[in-house]
């Protein structure tokens, strides 16, 4: 029985195989688009779909994350070599009295608490006790690591310090974000981190390349402010008005100029709202001129130079605020000068382009006090900026 049971089977087999013609097989008809009924294709379009609907988000998590931690090791990487710039730099050039690596790493861990704004009465003078207050403390420190290192040097330092520590407190936040996101295995969490980290990741390529000009005492794209007030300095007296900041008096076109600018050629963008309200306390002022970088739109050139109204001063604000109540408290008409730059020009080794319209801003300084005072009335220009590597 068994025997004629396999038989038969065996029969069916071939009778099978002879049906299936496996040498006369039409791949166009199986992959035919035209029609709708075919289950190949079918299957072939709509798996995809199927596959995406499900599992859509996290293909979208995978291949965002890879690209995002792409550059959150790039972030690790400026983080380590500017610490290690830091510290490279103090030993070798510094008579450091102990080992400066433990006090470094403390520093390069420092945060800033910001007052409460609840009530926004008397804010701005809590933010400037507090920068002030942590700037100070941070002089005190950095001394420290070397009795003996000159006015110069501290700068040098403590604008490395900053730089450090900036580009390490990015890369904490930026990996937390990343970390986080992929921890809730959320799509959508990752999706701002992954719009911002191309403007980050252009900030913090700005900062790890101005290490070198820094360290060297170089000037800044940021230093054409005090560059230029600093060639105007050139055979005048100078006094230091307030901290980091020195100021000259001269004339021009029987008008009296009083130039302040940060004082280099130390790292260090000084105090010149300070700089001014001594001068506006003891001199009757008609006009201020600021002249100072600032951030160019895409598509605009470089080292293009604008006219306008106003303060120009970067920072968090404190500054421009004390200016402008100086000013309205005087009635004192402010007027501003500003040459464009990117972001990583501002901060990096001064190029060619934007030094040379030094002598061009100037000769715009010049006329902008002839149409705007008569003689005998009296001006305070103001080169802000950086003056790393610029003296006066």
């Amino acid at each position: 029985m068994i025997s004629k049971i396999g038989t038969n089977a065996l029969i069916w087999f071939e009778e099978i195989l002879i049906l299936v013609n496996f040498t006369n097989f039409d791949f166009d008809q199986l992959f035919s688009m035209s029609d709708d009924s075919n289950p190949l294709m079918m299957l072939v379009w709509i798996l995809p779909i199927i596959l995406f609907v499900f599992y859509g988000q996290q293909i979208q998590l995978f291949v965002t994350s890879r690209e995002i931690k792409k550059g959150i090791n790039k972030l690790e990487g400026f983080r380590v070599e500017s610490r290690n710039e830091l510290i490279n730099y103090v030993k070798n050039n510094l008579k450091v009295i102990d080992d400066p690596v433990k006090k470094i790493d403390k520093f390069l861990d420092y945060f800033t608490i910001m007052p409460v704004d609840m009530d926004p009465n008397g804010i701005v003078d809590k933010v400037r006790h507090t920068v002030r207050s942590r700037e100070d403390y941070t002089r005190i420190h950095v001394k420290s690591l070397s009795p003996k290192m000159n006015e110069v040097e501290l700068t040098q330092v403590q604008t490395l310090l900053e730089i450090a520590s900036s580009l390490q407190m990015i890369y904490k936040i930026i990996n937390h974000m990343f970390l986080t996101a992929k921890k809730q295995n959320n799509y959508p969490l990752i999706l701002p981190l992954q719009m911002i980290l191309p403007f980050i990741m252009e900030q913090a390529e700005a900062m790890k390349e101005a290490i070198p000009a820094i360290k060297n005492g170089q000037p800044l794209g940021d230093g054409i402010g005090p560059m230029i007030v600093g060639k105007m300095m050139l055979d005048c007296k100078k006094e230091t008005v307030a901290l980091e900041t020195s100021l000259s008096n001269t004339e021009f076109a029987n008008r009296n100029l009083f130039l302040l600018k940060a004082e280099g050629p130390g790292s260090t963008v000084g105090r010149p709202a300070d700089g001014l309200e001594k001068i506006v306390t003891e001199n009757k002022i008609d006009v201020i001129i600021m002249i100072d970088a600032a951030l160019k739109m895409e598509g605009e050139d470089s080292a293009s130079i604008s006219q306008g109204f106003g303060a120009a001063i970067g920072g968090i604000g404190t500054e421009r605020f004390q200016i402008e109540a100086i000013a309205t408290s005087k009635e004192i008409p402010i007027f501003s000068i500003v040459v464009k730059q990117s972001v990583k020009e501002a901060i990096t080794l001064m190029t060619k382009e934007i030094s040379d319209t030094a002598d061009d801003v100037a000769s715009q300084v010049h006329e902008m006090i002839r149409e705007n005072t008569t003689e005998g009335q009296s001006v305070v220009v103001i080169g802000v900026g950086n003056t790393s590597g610029v003296p006066q």
